[in-house]
């Protein structure tokens, strides 16, 4: 039962020093697997293969000797989950943020906002795919480089507008199971490697999560990155990581304003899940309440902001349509209409 809590994430291996069991297991029961370099980031070096030849390559270009395994580069091969869950036929990861200020006890904070990356183009299994970065990889440093990819757009969507998404296309039970499952993941690979994390109550540590959901609505654990990109792709995204920043550190609380001892249960769009125990049970025993993907107050601070700028902008086209008319020029197009031209009788 232990152990079944724990298939969360695809059959891996780390190679060279396990690549004798993985040549076992390819050999037995074969697919489509995929090689992430361990000490790279932004999807540098990540390649996808379904035959052994195709990583022979690989290996001799790292040096690869059965007798000398430290002389490679370590990576890790892991079976590709081939049948992820969709949306206008293109695949998605999430990326989720999680603090933990303390390992003994355990203490978890799980962020309520994030966003799913999407790829440039609609996914395939198709062999002839199989070495397109554009169709498997869902990194925004891949991604912008796609044909056609506004940059200033992205390919980011809000979790909140996922969840919302899946509730209309899978109903609220099927929704609220799969992201329960996800805060699942989150901790029980919190929970796998405490005992092995060294306590100091001066440090904290922030976490992003890699989640893949497949076609049946259950989460894969990709990837935890203890030092998370925090550079802005876009407005939103960097309002989004500026608002985290901003609670975390009104958690880690550097300025000693708190109580000794006290611990918000919610700040700002950080939602407290584990202090050594869960902090709250659903109605189902083995299952924990989240709210992921839920309201966050700084979404609506965002969506004020972008509203003021929209009224901004109508502003600004209406003085130039007024200049324009008392020049008797004709007025300027820039593409976009102001919301309300005044007329005059």
């Amino acid at each position: 039962a232990e152990a079944a809590a724990y298939s969360f994430f695809p059959l891996t291996f780390v190679v060279p020093s396990e690549y004798r069991m993985f040549v076992e297991e390819f050999k037995r029961s074969g697919g489509t697997w995929i090689m992430k370099p361990i000490g790279r980031c932004q999807g540098q070096g990540i390649f996808l293969f379904n035959k052994l030849s195709q990583i022979s390559d690989w290996r001799r270009d790292h040096t690869w000797k059965p007798e000398d395994e430290t002389a490679a580069e370590t990576y890790l091969a892991q079976r590709y989950v081939d049948m992820p869950y969709l949306i206008g036929g293109k695949k998605f990861d999430l990326r989720i943020y999680a603090l933990v200020t303390t390992y003994n006890p355990l203490r978890v904070y799980l962020y309520r906002s994030g966003f799913a990356r999407f790829t440039s183009s609609r996914f395939s299994m198709r062999k002839e795919d199989i070495t397109n970065t554009y169709v498997h990889l869902t990194n925004v440093a891949i991604q912008k480089h796609a044909p056609g990819v506004d940059r200033n757009k992205g390919m980011k969507w809000p979790i909140r507008s996922l969840r919302l998404y899946l509730n209309t296309r899978h109903g609220l039970e099927a929704t609220n199971a799969c992201f329960n499952a996800i805060q699942h993941v989150i901790l029980h690979a919190l929970l796998a490697v405490q005992p092995a994390m060294i306590q100091d109550k001066h440090c904290f540590e922030l976490y992003g999560y890699d989640i893949l959901i497949d076609s049946q609505l259950k989460p894969w654990l990709l990837e935890v990155n203890a030092s998370p990109s925090l550079t802005a792709s876009d407005k939103a995204d960097w309002t989004l990581k500026f608002g985290m920043l901003n609670d975390m550190l009104d958690i880690v609380d550097l300025e000693g304003k708190r109580e000794p001892g006290k611990y918000p249960t919610r700040q700002g769009g950080f939602d407290l899940i584990w202090d050594n125990s869960p902090i709250s049970q659903f109605d189902k025993p083995t299952s924990i309440p989240t709210m992921l993907g839920c309201y966050n107050y700084r979404d609506q601070n965002q969506v004020r902001r972008s509203l003021a700028e929209v009224l901004r902008e109508d502003a600004e086209g209406v003085q130039d349509v007024k200049y324009a008319r008392a020049k008797g020029e004709q007025p300027q197009s820039s593409g976009q209409q102001p919301a309300a031209v005044p007329t005059t009788n």
